[in-house]
């Protein structure tokens, strides 16, 4: 598998552009950004086709840019948990009034939930209900390549902040219940801030001692 980081917007979300080779053009997506615009011309610059982007959680940290890929990208089919639908198209449900950054999306394409697979551009990604930073936060795993995604849920010795909404108790029990048990190795892509591994979060992540 491909992976392209982009950060993007003020807060700095990592979006993930993901391609079953080098060399080939579609690709599946993975959260948007405050602010697309980076992204659409990585897209253009790169002559990519993305068939599908799949939103961690409901934030608009992660979510404001999808309707700039619409726009750019009219058949892109958009993936969130049911949980978190409403976030896409309900300002009061998605942090709106704390990044004060106004927008509008459309629902979603497909609403999805454990333990659906996801299966876009050749790319397989198992879907893990991770909730605690928000009712309906995934996680996307893939066993064959060895890594996880996980929007919010866990940064490298951190977790998500639950004060929009969220449950601390719940989310660490996602954490050790959902992600702890994936393989030492497993990559983990998280929502901001640089990539680590479950053995370096079980053994030196403050919040799972």
């Amino acid at each position: 598998m491909k992976i392209d980081q982009l950060i993007l917007g003020a807060y700095q979300t990592n979006c993930y552009i993901l391609r079953a080779g080098e060399a080939v053009k579609d690709c599946l997506i993975i959260d948007t950004g405050l602010e697309a615009g980076e992204l659409v011309d990585f897209l253009q610059r790169h002559e990519l086709n993305p068939v599908a982007v799949v939103l961690t959680h409901g934030h608009a940290d992660h979510i404001t840019g999808v309707a700039l890929l619409r726009e750019n990208y009219p058949d892109i089919k958009v993936y969130i948990h049911k949980l978190d639908a409403k976030m896409l198209t309900e300002m009061d449900n998605n942090m709106f009034a704390f990044v004060r950054h106004p927008f509008r999306n459309s629902p979603a394409d497909f609403l999805v939930e454990e333990p659906s697979v996801i299966e876009e551009a050749d790319i397989k990604l198992k879907v893990l209900h991770t909730p605690g930073h928000t009712p309906g936060g995934i996680s996307l795993y893939s066993q064959d390549e060895g890594i996880v995604f996980v929007g919010d849920t866990l940064f490298a010795d951190s977790v998500g902040r639950v004060d929009l909404g969220g449950n601390m108790t719940q989310l660490i029990k996602s954490i050790k219940e959902k992600l702890c048990t994936l393989p030492d190795e497993t990559a983990v892509y998280p929502g901001h801030g640089p990539i680590t591994t479950i053995a370096q979060e079980k053994a030196g992540n403050p919040y799972l001692q």
